[in-house]
């Protein structure tokens, strides 16, 4: 009998059981997030500080940010400013995935926040959780998702966003199996975060 789980409740641990995931903590597995990162402009230094502020403005709002409206001030402006939104990207919202172990034992179904494709590659998966919540709580989630991506030989990356906090993940099928790797985690509330934020997306999704 399959056993279906929710994307949103697979933990790390039951994706490492069941797909063989490794996390691979050599920073060089994934230097694209510290090197050869592009320099920002004014015009782009002065919109991400409006993001910034934006999003401590809705801070002293009642109830906390919800995943909505982490999208509408956070997340989707910083998808606009880096031309995301433009051809020859995609997006693609609360699109349904599915994925399964080898042994066909466990299937795991969940829904996309948002998919950015570029031919045909998935470049980008958008994973935004409420502003309290950690980014570490929605890794498993996040990982699930990229795990599904249709060209299982190529590169995927991605982003999770609570808000407050950031990590990127670069995920690779290598001939020992799955392994993955994560940025730093980033914070609004530090200065400068957010522009190494946004300097890491573009470099990410301009690569070919």
């Amino acid at each position: 009998m399959v056993q279906v789980l929710q994307a949103k409740e697979v933990g790390l641990n039951r994706l490492r059981e069941c797909f063989g995931l490794q996390w691979v903590r050599d920073r060089a597995f994934f230097a694209e997030w510290y090197e050869a990162l592009p320099t920002l402009s004014d015009r782009e230094i002065s919109f991400l500080d409006c993001i910034q502020e934006g999003y401590f403005a809705q801070l002293q709002q009642e109830p906390p940010l919800s995943e909505r409206v982490v999208q509408l001030t956070v997340v989707s402006p910083l998808l606009c400013l880096a031309g995301l939104y433009l051809p020859p990207f995609e997006v693609r919202a609360e699109r349904s995935i599915e994925i399964s172990d080898q042994d066909d034992g466990v299937l795991i179904k969940g829904t996309l926040d948002i998919l950015l494709v570029r031919d045909r590659f998935w470049v980008m998966v958008i994973e935004s959780k409420r502003a309290e919540y950690s980014v570490e709580a929605g890794l498993g989630q996040l990982l699930a998702y990229l795990l599904a991506m249709p060209q299982p030989q190529s590169l995927c990356y991605g982003l999770l966003a609570s808000g407050s906090d950031f990590i990127f993940v670069k995920l690779k099928q290598e001939e020992a199996g799955w392994q993955y790797s994560t940025s730093d985690q980033f914070a609004m509330r530090r200065s400068g975060d957010i522009y190494e934020v946004f300097r890491i997306l573009k470099r990410l999704t301009t690569m070919k």
